[in-house]
């Protein structure tokens, strides 16, 4: 009779001495992948435009009033938090937090194969997925930005789906989607798993609740006008390519060919298990929610039709999860082959973003001393430009909460064809920018444009502004310096 329990807890010390060894590992990937991430002060204009909004809302800024842009509040708010306990100085603090992420995301894969394909597939899925994580251009991969905040939540809807967790579940995908809006497609593949449990009622009652109460939660701690309009209604502009169709599909067909090469050794097994005709369809049955993941990341890539690389490393995860479903049943020298072939792509990538040369970087710190020299600490300056990674180097305060020309232009998107002006701003943009550049007059008007679609010169209310009141004072890299000029 006493006897009985054994069994339990024997499970409960294997699955414990499982989790002892593959969680070091896996955080030591994590580190290793992300290892670039910090050799640099920024990797992007996305981490610039975070740190300058983290530092306006640590000095009574407002998200959706005083501070702006066209995204959700979950990741400023995490600057803001990772600013006020380390320091406003370093984006080292977040970058850890990346690394936390992209732990915890490998560990959730993990834990989802391990339940589905036991112990060997856990590893496989955690591997892999750290190892093609990085496959895109070290600017996308191995910035602290949104879509690597993303993951961990839409990993834990799928965790919490697969475990009939539906308010769970709900919380996570609105984690997500309050991280950046196309987290939210992760609720495809969590709906498909609540109808195939058989009680979608009572089930979607609580996912339902779950997504809702976090995301109305957030609308009232910030403004819910404002949320609406920056998080939804505010981008139908953003989201047309009209124009710069070559340029967005070349984009789009780079980073599509990166991704790929990165997944060199995980799309084999997959194409290979789906020509099995045996294996084909009870393999497509089995892993529809991994498919529908996928499916909907790949919609979610597509939406605003911009093409950007960091976008794409939303299918990474549903990515990892297909390849190791595709390798539990095949010899042991296949999953060898995909694993080694994927480090050697991980090293590759890691190796691109150690040696590759900055000059963008180079260019934002030698316009940000610039301004250091020219202004004083508590003067406004105005840059127009697309690196609002200016700021946050100079350490000054912008005069506008138009952190980048992008808002004011509709060039944010990367655009080169003719949907770039005043009339494609942001709806009410310019007489709210032309308000406070009177009420905060810069002391210094920065043309970074260096010849592109929204140089100053094509945009009459800043031309001007800038014959008015403002003098050229110098040059730096093509950008144009202009001091305010003494009232007579």
């Amino acid at each position: 009779m006493l006897a009985a329990p054994l069994a339990p807890a024997r499970s409960v010390t294997t699955r414990r001495a499982y989790w002892t060894r593959l969680l070091p590992a896996l955080a030591v990937l994590a580190c290793v992948t992300r290892v670039p991430s910090f050799v640099r002060p920024v990797w992007n204009p996305d981490e610039g435009y975070l740190a300058v909004q983290a530092r306006l809302l640590a000095h009574g800024g407002h998200l959706y009033e005083t501070v702006v842009d066209r995204k959700p509040p979950l990741v400023p708010w995490l600057y803001e938090a990772a600013f006020a306990v380390c320091g406003s100085g370093s984006l080292a603090p977040v970058r850890v937090l990346a690394v936390l992420a992209q732990t915890l995301t490998a560990v959730l894969l993990a834990s989802l194969a391990r339940r589905r394909w036991g112990d060997t597939a856990g590893r496989t899925a955690g591997v892999l997925y750290l190892l093609v994580s990085v496959g895109l251009n070290p600017e996308d991969a191995q910035a602290a930005t949104f879509e690597v905040f993303i993951l961990p939540a839409t990993a834990a809807a799928l965790w919490c789906a697969d475990r009939s967790r539906w308010g769970a579940a709900g919380t996570a995908v609105a984690c997500a989607f309050l991280t950046k809006q196309t987290g939210g497609a992760v609720l495809l593949p969590v709906a498909w798993l609540l109808n195939r449990a058989g009680t979608p009622g009572a089930g979607a009652l609580r996912l339902g609740a779950g997504f809702a109460v976090p995301v109305l939660c957030a609308a009232l701690v910030t403004d819910p006008a404002g949320f609406l309009f920056w998080t939804v209604t505010g981008s139908a502009a953003y989201a047309s390519f009209t124009g710069s169709e070559l340029h967005v599909l070349g984009r789009g067909l780079a980073n599509t060919a990166l991704l790929a090469v990165a997944c060199a050794g995980l799309i084999p097994p997959v194409v290979r298990s789906l020509r099995t005709a045996r294996t084909a369809r009870a393999g497509v049955a089995d892993a529809a929610d991994l498919w529908l993941w996928l499916a909907s990341s790949a919609v979610a890539v597509t939406v605003g039709f911009h093409f950007f690389g960091h976008y794409y490393l939303q299918l990474t995860p549903p990515a990892a999860l297909l390849a190791t479903a595709a390798l539990r049943a095949s010899p042991r020298e296949r999953l060898s082959a995909a694993v080694f072939t994927s480090a050697c792509c991980c090293a590759l990538f890691l190796a691109w973003g150690l040696l590759a040369p900055h000059p963008e970087l180079a260019h934002a710190q030698r316009l940000a001393a610039a301004l250091a020299q020219r202004t004083g600490p508590a003067d406004r300056v105005l840059v127009w430009g697309m690196h609002p990674e200016t700021y946050w180097l100079a350490r000054r305060t912008p005069a506008t909460r138009y952190l980048t020309a992008g808002l004011l232009t509709n060039y944010s998107g990367g655009r080169d064809g003719p949907q770039v002006g005043e009339k494609y701003a942001v709806e009410g943009a310019w007489p709210v920018f032309r308000a406070e550049l009177t009420a905060h007059a810069p002391a210094l008007v920065v043309d970074d444009s260096r010849g592109e679609p929204y140089a100053a010169d094509r945009i009459p209310s800043l031309r001007r502004l800038l014959a008015g009141r403002y003098e050229e004072v110098g040059r730096v890299d093509g950008a144009v310096i202009y001091a305010r000029t003494p009232p007579e």
